[in-house]
């Protein structure tokens, strides 16, 4: 078969996306099983070499998984230890009663920014939504007060900030440095947070009344309040340290340069444990200690923990790294090369390439890492070869890109209609228009910003 050329590469890339939108959002099928079968369709489709279409999708998928897939189980075992051993619910505690009952809803940001940055959104959500529920009860407050400046927290961290595997994964495929990425991702971050978080979340709280009457509430209040009795949670100091040791240790391995000479011993083995998966490695050691010994808990313990945590990561694993092979099928079927040429004739702006891209994979698959994932995919040869944009500030876009409309093929969207207890058109009011906010204010951030540096 003959290779499509041209423009209806584009249209058979659009074809494909439109169809994993149709398959995964109507027909409820599986996205990892889709995201296969499209990709191979698409091959097949664009005239790639029957023989190369598997190749081509095993080798996107390996890439990615290769890093990935470290990143994930470890950074699950962080918050696994976290969960169990109070940590978390020490940190919202100690921020609660910083900030006052009366601005919970700003405490709740900052705990999700923190406790967010090893984990993935679900893990941090299931982290902390029974601290929310808890918070909500004892000071009488709307689940969308103190629920949706949790999530856009959550959802800013997985988005744009190192440590979290999607934005690594971006930071490796951009050529970044890790340190100036985590910088410019807290200055963009911060404000977009604030607006999408507390003051979005205080102004829909007044329009969107979920229903009161949540048997979750009491079941998630009831536990707490019983676990409470038995259970001393870890010190404050001890839990922040653990779970900013691997952001610390990334930024002291990005400026290992100004610390040792090159090429030195001292200087590779800062770059070494700067390395996101040996850093996340010894923060997930660390946290056997103090998360687990230190606790009470025994090595039986802590294996049941750590074992039990790796089940659910699975499917999403899976469909991260069939998104990264879906990429793929596009960058080798020529569908890149298109881009860059429309890209070129419009003048359209790296950054702005990457949020779009992301964005329409956003729509597509309902992932943001995937979403992220895919974009870099795409994007980085294209950044690369044209430049004209720093490597630090593609990643920001791209991971603004990948937040976008988050609708009925994405599990968030799910998961927090669920548990604050509101209907579907409710959710789309909060929690979609809060995704959207922090997409489209997290790329104008990132414009602003590539205008000062």
């Amino acid at each position: 078969m003959e290779a499509v050329q041209g423009s209806m590469l584009l249209i058979y890339a659009l074809v494909a996306v439109i169809a994993l939108i149709v398959l995964i959002a109507k027909f409820k099928m599986n996205p990892f099983i889709v995201l296969i079968v499209v990709s191979l369709i698409l091959g097949l489709s664009v005239g790639m070499p029957m023989g190369a279409i598997v190749k081509s999708f095993e080798t996107g998928v390996g890439n990615t998984l290769g890093h990935i897939a470290l990143v994930v189980g470890l950074g699950t075992m962080l918050g696994k230890m976290m969960a169990e051993s109070g940590g978390a619910e020490r940190i919202a505690t100690t921020m609660i009663n910083a900030f006052g009952e009366k601005n919970v809803h700003w405490a709740m940001m900052t705990v999700a920014f923190i406790v967010g940055l090893p984990v993935f959104f679900e893990v941090g959500f299931v982290l902390l939504i029974p601290i929310a529920f808890n918070v909500a009860k004892r000071t009488g407050t709307s689940m969308v007060l103190v629920g949706i400046p949790m999530v856009a927290g959550l959802s800013v961290v997985h988005g744009l900030i190192p440590p979290h595997p999607a934005a690594l994964l971006a930071v490796t495929a951009y050529n970044a440095d890790i340190g100036r990425t985590i910088l410019y991702a807290l200055i963009v971050g911060i404000p977009t947070a604030i607006i999408a978080g507390p003051i979005f979340g205080k102004l829909m709280s007044k329009v969107v009344i979920p229903d009161p009457d949540n048997p979750l509430i009491g079941q998630f209040v009831d536990q707490g309040a019983n676990g409470g009795i038995k259970r001393e949670l870890p010190g404050f100091g001890i839990t922040l340290f653990t779970i900013l040791l691997p952001v610390a240790l990334m930024l002291i391995g990005s400026w290992a340069d100004v610390f040792f000479t090159p090429k030195t011993f001292a200087n590779d083995f800062l770059r070494l444990i700067g390395n996101s998966v040996i850093a996340l490695l010894i923060a997930t050691l660390v946290s056997f200690y103090t998360f687990g010994k230190m606790r009470g808990f025994n090595r039986e313990a802590i294996l049941k923990f750590t074992n039990e945590c790796l089940g659910p990561i699975a499917s999403i694993t899976l469909v991260v790294g069939a998104g990264a092979g879906f990429g793929r099928i596009l960058m080798d079927g020529g569908v890149s090369k298109a881009i860059v040429g429309i890209a070129t004739d419009a003048h359209l702006s790296p950054l702005l390439l990457g949020w779009f891209v992301a964005a329409l994979i956003r729509v597509a698959t309902g992932s943001a890492t995937v979403a992220m994932t895919t974009a870099c995919g795409i994007v980085a040869p294209i950044v690369m070869a044209g430049g004209g944009a720093r490597p630090e500030l593609m990643v920001l876009a791209t991971g603004a890109g990948s937040l976008i409309l988050s609708h009925v093929n994405d599990g968030g969207f799910w998961l927090v209609k669920e548990y604050f207890n509101m209907t579907v058109p409710q959710t789309f009011k909060t929690w979609t228009v809060c995704e959207t906010l922090i997409s489209v204010l997290a790329l104008l951030f990132t414009l602003a910003l590539a205008t000062v540096i």
